[in-house]
This record gives structure tokens, C-alpha cells and sequence, in this order.
């Protein structure tokens, strides 16, 4: 298939974390994209970070940009909406604590290329950030694949309106058409204390069409810095309704 790749990655404070993605970009086996980080009102060397990234890796097209409105919804609806302005046709995203599979961009196309507008994939943890036990992980992400599965039935994610079923689309592994993102008024410029804006693009988008679908080979390591700071009963409360909101740890 023929398009432009962009991915976008919003970073609010990650001066720490941002070089991990950074690197497993580099290292990816479909190399044809654009990277692009949002550097979300931080008052640290984030952007420097980035900046120096790029100056060390020309052989990548990597990109920083400002939104001074901090949130990860504002983040990603200006970074994905600069893209398109500047010639992208499908845009990616992941976190700047995540670090993608080598295969994933090689997936994201993939998937797209099947007919999906909407792709959302698999998280497996990481495990070189903090020691969070195996089976506390197991557990996690069995809560989470099962809080994907409820969130079908609840009052929010059903009605008229919606062309086909909820998807637990989480906003670290993510791609989506630049047609689709503009159809459907694409994310929220929200915080994400007040609002999981992964959720809200699935809702806009099961209002416009049914292509949309998850990947298992489109693979995310996600950071565990949450869980180890929260717990696994605290951590699920949060991801499924702001049920806990504790000392921040994700700086998003």
C-alpha cells in the first residue's frame, strides 16, 4: 500500500524516558515513517532530548513540536493534526515511557493495508524499568484485558450511535487513517485526569464506521512505573474509571 507514516508521541516532562522509543524506532524492520513528539508544556530537557536524538540519527526523520495546553489528549490532537497538515495519510502512536516491537510499524501497515482504519494492539510490560514481580504483571494484564471486555457493556459505550462493539484501543499502541482521524473529530483536548482520550476516539470513531480492529502482532512494552507505585488494585482502578488517583507517577 502506498501512504505516509507518521508517529506521534505526546511527552509532558520525560527528559528520563523519551530516548527509549526513540531507539526502538530506530530499530524497526519498516523504517518509511516520521517521527514527531509533542513536547506537552514540560519544564525540563524533554525537547533538548529530542533534539540531540535527531541530530545523532539522520538517517530517521524525527521532529519535535510544542503545545503549551498540557494534556495528552491536547498533545495528541495537535501532533497528529501537524502531521496531516504536513502530508501524512496514516498516523501511529505510542508513549514516551513505551518501547515498540521491531515489527510494530511493519504490523501498523499491515493493518492497514487488511482494510482497518482504527488499529488497536498488544501490550506486554516491560522489564527493564522496574522489578514488578511476574506474576503481578500476569495479573495486571489479565485485569486490563478483562476491564477491555466489560467496558462493552457499559451504559457510556453503548447506544444507537455506535456502528459496532467497543474496542479497548489504548492510546500507547494505536494507529489510525488521516481520513478517519478528520471524520471523526479525532481526540479529545482533554487531561487525561479528567478524560482516557484513547476511549473517547474509539466512541468517535464507532459513530462513522465498523473498520476498526486489533492487531496481536503490533506489539507495545509498556512501563510498569505506575503499578510499581500504586499497586495492582490502585493501578486497575485507575485505567478503568479514575477510580484511585494517587500521587502522580505518569507525568502525562
Amino acid at each position: 500500500m502506498t501512504g505516509r507514516l507518521w508517529v506521534v508521541i505526546p511527552a509532558h516532562n520525560e527528559e528520563k524516558w523519551i530516548e527509549g522509543p526513540l531507539r526502538s524506532l530506530a530499530a524497526q524492520r519498516h523504517r518509511d515513517f516520521t517521527v514527531l513528539v509533542v513536547d506537552n508544556a514540560s519544564t525540563d530537557a524533554t525537547g533538548d532530548v529530542v533534539r540531540a536524538f535527531a541530530a545523532a540519527h539522520p538517517e530517521m526523520d524525527v521532529r519535535v513540536i510544542g503545545e503549551p495546553q498540557k494534556g495528552t489528549g491536547a498533545a495528541c490532537d495537535t501532533g497528529v493534526r501537524h502531521a496531516i497538515a504536513n502530508g501524512a495519510t496514516h498516523l501511529a502512536r505510542t508513549d514516551a515511557d513505551c518501547l515498540v516491537a521491531p515489527q510494530w510499524t511493519e504490523a501498523v501497515m499491515r493493518g492497514f493495508a487488511a482494510g482497518l482504519e482504527l488499529i488497536g494492539g498488544r501490550f506486554k510490560a516491560r522489564t527493564d524499568d522496574f522489578a514488578v514481580p511476574r506474576t503481578e504483571r500476569a495479573v495486571l494484564a489479565f485485569l486490563v484485558a478483562f476491564g477491555g471486555y466489560t467496558a462493552r457493556f457499559r451504559r457510556a459505550n453503548r447506544g444507537p450511535a455506535y456502528l459496532g462493539p467497543y474496542l479497548l484501543c489504548a492510546g500507547g499502541n494505536t494507529a489510525i487513517t488521516a481520513g478517519l482521524y478528520e471524520r471523526c473529530g479525532g481526540y479529545p483536548r482533554s487531561c487525561i485526569e479528567e478524560d482516557h482520550e484513547d476511549r473517547t476516539l474509539v466512541n468517535r470513531v464507532r459513530c462513522v464506521t465498523r473498520a476498526y480492529g486489533r492487531r496481536r502482532d503490533m506489539v507495545v512494552y509498556w512501563s510498569q512505573r505506575r503499578t510499581k507505585a500504586w499497586g495492582i488494585r490502585n493501578t486497575f482502578a485507575w485505567y478503568t474509571s479514575h477510580g484511585y488517583r494517587g500521587e502522580p507517577v505518569d507525568v502525562r
